[in-house]
């Protein structure tokens, strides 16, 4: 059985059924009927008739790439979908390698991915060895992205959904690792953020947590007036030394700053496949060190953390 043709609900529900979540599929179905429909998007219609096509176009290069670049703007990849490239916003697979030289253990868990965006990262797990990965985000066309790249790659343990992670069942701690990757910033009270992450793992489980922190030695928390980086929805920007108090309140041991880096602008930049403003135009023009409204740019932190 499908939801509006594009998402295998017994696929899902196998998934679900096997690491413990047997309650899910029934409460999940009507929330991704809704979702995945018209009502939730007025594009939703031609977005489903672009995923139907792709199988047929694998060996037209020039249909494929056309039809793939009708789903823009891509945020996150890069991806090769048979002979296209997709060039995307993110270099995600530099912040892959960060995550890789940390040295992550997923063969054979059981993934959350929340705030997932297309799925890049949800593959690249599943190629690490994850048993299966389940992603959330509430944005309809990054699902409908993910939808479209496994319709070629086909990858059954695998899923994007369109979900908030307040809006899902109760986890009943069922997963073995939860990745939170460039959500804390956008949250209005990161703490219980943090608890709710804890909720999806099982004793002993293992968060992944990506965030913008702002330097400084001291335990502190900026709020930006307006806008960060030309984005509203940021809310507080921690100091690391903040961070890990925010996560040892928060119940999880074990904390380990795993990478620091500063994003440049060859890492997020505008492309074909992403045509709009990015980092460059987020930036002072006079000092790139600097957002447009005075705020130390982009500084990001990977921490590793256990759940009790």
């Amino acid at each position: 059985m499908t939801v509006s043709g594009v998402l295998d609900t017994d696929a899902l529900a196998d998934c679900l059924v096997s690491i413990g979540l047997s309650d899910w599929p029934d409460a999940l179905r009507p929330l991704l009927k809704q979702r995945l429909s018209s009502r939730s998007h007025g594009d939703f219609e031609r977005w489903r008739e672009i995923v139907a096509a792709l199988p047929s176009t694998v060996n037209d290069t020039q249909k494929l790439r056309g039809l793939l670049l009708e789903l823009a703007p891509w945020r996150k990849g890069p991806f090769k979908v048979a002979d296209v490239e997709i060039d995307a916003e993110w270099r995600s697979d530099w912040k892959w390698a960060r995550l890789r030289d940390a040295n992550l253990s997923l063969e054979g868990r059981n993934v959350l991915d929340v705030g997932c965006g297309n799925g890049y990262y949800a593959l690249q797990m599943r190629r690490a060895g994850a048993s299966v990965v389940i992603g959330i985000d509430p944005t309809i066309i990054y699902v409908m992205q993910f939808l479209a790249i496994n319709a070629l790659e086909r990858d059954p343990r695998t899923f994007v959904l369109p979900l908030r992670l307040d809006e899902m069942p109760h986890a009943g701690h069922a997963f073995d690792t939860t990745f939170s990757m460039g959500v804390l910033y956008h949250q209005r009270s990161p703490i219980d953020h943090l608890r709710q992450l804890r909720t999806t793992l099982r004793p002993g489980g293992q968060l992944v947590l990506e965030t913008i922190y702002v330097p400084g030695e001291a335990s502190y928390a900026c709020t930006p007036r307006d806008r960060y980086a030309r984005m509203r929805n940021v809310w507080l920007l921690p100091t690391i030394a903040e961070l890990t108090t925010w996560m040892r309140r928060s119940g999880y041991s074990n904390i380990e700053i795993v990478d620091q880096s500063m994003t440049t602008t060859d890492e997020q930049r505008t492309t074909e496949w992403m045509p709009f403003e990015s980092l460059r135009e987020a930036l002072d023009p006079d000092d790139s060190t600097r957002t447009v409204e005075g705020w130390p740019a982009p500084h990001r932190v990977i921490v590793t953390a256990t759940s009790p």
